[in-house]
């Protein structure tokens, strides 16, 4: 036996954290049943019929395991380290690749296809981003807080994501927004994912309120937040709190003075006209816009006076955050795809479409909502053997679930990866080498992503943009992409294990 240290070694087998492979082995022998429930009544004559889906995925998970051992078994995991920047540059290579030489599936040229075959670049791109960003920010020297390195971490992550998002996979690029949740861990202030926050309710009150309503909320936190830093609680609830109050009756007030000036009669026959009076081109934004702008100056000289920086930044997100909702109507009508957008206002409420891009929506949460609370039972599932959820077998795997295991089955599963993501986090926590913690919570990252994002559009609560539950629904880019991803993890903190 080996001793490092003073400490015999473990042996591999031994410090293999088994809890996990079994956690795997779970997740995939359920994704294959379940595969089979969503695709019986009109594919397979059995579960090991290689022509349907539930066959193929019993392939895909073969070879999976044979990848898994490979990792585990034949490859020093001290390779990956060395090898992340060709990996890295190689996958942007395969990404805007499969731009020009990829076919087209649901309007996303995201795919290689090799006769029967197809491949995805966007799943091995976790795993790229994945361990560049572990090597560069496990260097001596590295601090996230330094602008030269954060901007390095940040363009590791935005390069592939801008190209996936050229593909048209708006679901594989989110995914890398939960980086941000390992860019915490290491140190980067909280305050950016507050403003990442306050960008998406920006985003949503533009197009379901209105502008006004949006600048009125950002104003309204961020006078908050300088008030909070600089210990001047009172100064807003007495002069900010006021301020916004009764900038929020303003268009009754205009309305109100508008109706007792012309007649309600002359203010509804302008407005139908479009030939407005002076008095009724008043915008309570641009007003808002007016009072906001003089006091920027004052707030700009006083934090200067003071030396708060903290003051200064508040000011310049408070302008970012403006010129967010001015471009909001930008992003969602040109930078959206036509499906993107009425996802959205299905999602938000802004249309109902229940027969149309809503479809989906509703018949999954029919199934689940169906199942009860221990399900209807194997293979017995109407929604399921009768075809109304489509792409049952891949974005919508979980309504199956839900229909015939009900909420206990639903619960056992999203328990699974509760455990998974968990026991990931404890052990990266636990390690000795900050390369083997920050890949293992960016692992963490790309699957609760994932888990978020795909029960989340099953059960009506994030729009359909298309993406997999881990290791559950039916595919070899995804299945293939996750195990890799994982396997390296174990094997990172099986070698740590070893000899201590």
């Amino acid at each position: 036996m080996r001793e490092l240290g003073g400490h015999r070694g473990r042996g591999l087998a031994k410090s293999i954290d088994w809890s996990l492979v079994i956690c795997y082995l779970l997740l995939i022998l359920i994704g294959w049943v379940n595969i089979y429930a969503s695709i019986h009544s009109t594919e397979p004559s059995s579960i090991f019929d290689w022509s349907c889906r539930s066959g193929k995925q019993a392939v895909w998970i073969g070879t999976s395991l044979i990848l898994a051992s490979i990792i585990l078994f034949a490859l020093n995991p001290r390779i990956y380290e060395g090898l992340s920047v060709p990996i890295y540059l190689v996958t942007l290579g395969l990404l805007v690749g499969v731009i020009f030489l990829g076919i087209e599936v649901k309007g996303s040229r995201s795919w290689f296809e090799f006769g029967p075959i197809r491949f995805q670049p966007a799943e091995v791109s976790k795993i790229s981003t994945s361990l560049l960003l572990a090597t560069v920010m496990s260097q001596l020297g590295y601090r996230i807080g330094r602008i030269r390195d954060f901007i390095i971490t940040a363009l590791i992550i935005l390069i592939p994501m801008m190209i996936i998002v050229l593909q048209s996979e708006t679901g594989s690029a989110l995914v890398y927004v939960g980086f941000i949740f390992m860019l915490y861990r290491e140190g980067l202030s909280g305050w950016l994912i507050f403003m990442v926050g306050m960008a998406i309710l920006l985003f949503i009150l533009t197009l379901t309120a209105s502008p006004f309503v949006a600048i009125l909320v950002l104003v309204g936190i961020v006078s908050l937040c300088i008030c909070l830093y600089s210990g001047k609680f009172r100064w807003w609830l007495f002069i900010c709190v006021p301020f916004i109050v009764l900038m929020a009756f303003v268009p009754m007030i205009l309305d109100t003075i508008a109706i007792r000036t012309l007649g309600e009669e002359a203010v509804a026959a302008a407005t139908e006209s479009g030939q407005l009076p002076l008095l009724l081109k008043i915008k309570p934004l641009y007003i808002l816009l007016g009072a906001t702008g003089v006091s920027i100056p004052f707030l700009a000289y006083h934090a200067f006076r003071e030396g708060n920086t903290f003051t200064h930044l508040s000011i310049l997100s408070l302008i970012a955050g403006i010129a967010l909702v001015f471009s909001a109507d930008f992003i969602f009508n040109s930078v959206l795809q036509d499906h993107q957008r009425k996802r959205i206002e299905v999602l938000l409420g802004m249309k109902e479409d229940p027969t149309g891009v809503g479809y989906n929506v509703n018949q999954s949460m029919i199934a689940i909502g169906s199942g009860g609370f221990a399900g209807k039972g194997f293979l017995n599932g109407t929604q399921t053997t009768y075809g109304f959820v489509p792409e049952q077998s891949t974005d919508f795997i979980f309504c199956t679930i839900g229909e015939e295991w009900g909420f206990l089955g639903s619960a056992f599963v999203i328990l699974l990866y509760v455990f998974l993501i968990a026991r990931i986090i404890s052990n990266a926590e636990k390690s000795r080498e900050a390369f083997t913690r920050i890949y293992g919570y960016c692992v963490a990252c790309c699957i609760f992503m994932h888990l978020f994002i795909n029960i989340g559009m099953t059960i009506g609560l994030m729009p359909v943009i298309g993406i997999p539950l881990p290791f559950v629904s039916y595919g070899g880019s995804s299945l293939w992409a996750f195990t890799i991803m994982l396997f390296i993890f174990i094997a990172l903190d099986s070698n740590e294990k070893k000899y201590f």
